[in-house]
């Protein structure tokens, strides 16, 4: 009986310590299908957040504004332009720097008789809102052996353009071969009137600027006064729309070197109270007259040659007489 029990005993034991073992068993089972399951749901969460971040960032490319951009006032950059060598580096330089500012039209205009698919190209290339025009210097100013009044039509195109289409916000004279600080863009875009900032790199004093005087505009600093009520530089000041177009015969003089000055003059009644004072009161430069150096045009290319090389396509966009 004794050793009957025992065994009764021992084989329960067996039989427990069986049971122990298969559950043990069964359990780690399903902790390794679990675990699986786990790192499967975590890899698909991963991999569809990443798409989703990478479809998020596509469309905010494309996106022109976020809205809270939008509500800003207006800017409209008015830019001549004619053909040269330097035509479209100078464009696409200014171009990407506009593209860091939001709610803004690029107005390009060139001097010519017709549009250059070529510009077309690099504007739609840049992807800044824009309208491309052209406005050719009359015949009379093109044959004069004096200055030539370069850029004037072009200006006066523009101007005629908002007149046309803008009720809000502020027009800028943006010459290509100039640089910008961004920030001079989200300030001028609050101007009421007319207002104006230093630029450097202009005539032998190495700026232009109002002349500030105990927070007043007590005249101009400048390396050529000649006579001008307004030495300034073209890239030194900005207009509000609504103040223009109650000026609609407010226009650029063909008068080489004082078209600045016949302009803001053309926009009278105007007090230096009225002039808003921008780049911490005159007192930074944010603006500068950089001038690219002139290239000759490119030399013909020997298509002979070159004739099944890549340098047949990059041909077509280079100036030549």
């Amino acid at each position: 009986m004794k050793g009957g029990g025992a065994y009764i005993s021992i084989g329960s034991s067996t039989s427990s310590i069986n049971s122990m073992g298969s559950g043990s068993g069964s359990g780690s089972g399903s902790k390794m299908t679990l675990g699986k399951s786990v790192k499967m749901y975590l890899t698909i969460f991963i991999a569809t957040t990443c798409i989703y971040m990478v479809l998020y960032q596509y469309h905010m490319s494309r996106e022109p504004f976020a809205p809270s951009e939008v509500g800003k006032p207006p800017l409209y950059i008015i830019t001549p332009t004619y053909r040269r060598p330097e035509q479209l580096a100078e464009l696409t330089r200014l171009g990407y720097t506009l593209k860091h500012v939001a709610n803004l039209l690029w107005l390009v205009i060139e001097d010519a008789n017709k549009t250059n698919p070529l510009v077309a190209h690099t504007l739609d290339r840049i992807g800044v809102p824009y309208e491309y025009m052209v406005a050719p210097m009359p015949e009379k100013y093109k044959q004069t052996k004096k200055a030539k009044p370069r850029g004037v039509s072009n200006r006066n195109r523009g101007l005629e353009y908002l007149r046309q289409h803008a009720t809000e916000g502020v027009l800028y004279f943006a010459d290509d071969d100039n640089t910008y600080d961004i920030s001079i863009f989200e300030q001028m875009r609050y101007i009421s009137k007319v207002g104006m900032w230093p630029v450097g790199l202009v005539t032998k004093t190495g700026v232009s600027s109002p002349i500030i005087r105990n927070g007043k505009l007590d005249g101009y600093y400048d390396g050529w006064i000649g006579g001008r009520k307004y030495p300034v530089d073209m890239a030194g000041f900005a207009v509000n729309i609504k103040f223009l177009r109650q000026r609609p015969h407010a226009q650029m003089p063909f008068k080489p070197g004082y078209e600045e000055d016949g302009f803001l003059r053309s926009l009278a009644p105007l007090d230096n109270d009225e002039i808003d004072l921008l780049a911490d009161e005159c007192r930074d430069i944010l603006t500068w007259h950089t001038q690219t150096k002139k290239n000759p045009p490119a030399q013909a290319l020997n298509k002979t040659r070159y004739s099944n090389t890549n340098l047949v396509h990059i041909d077509k966009l280079l100036v030549r007489p």
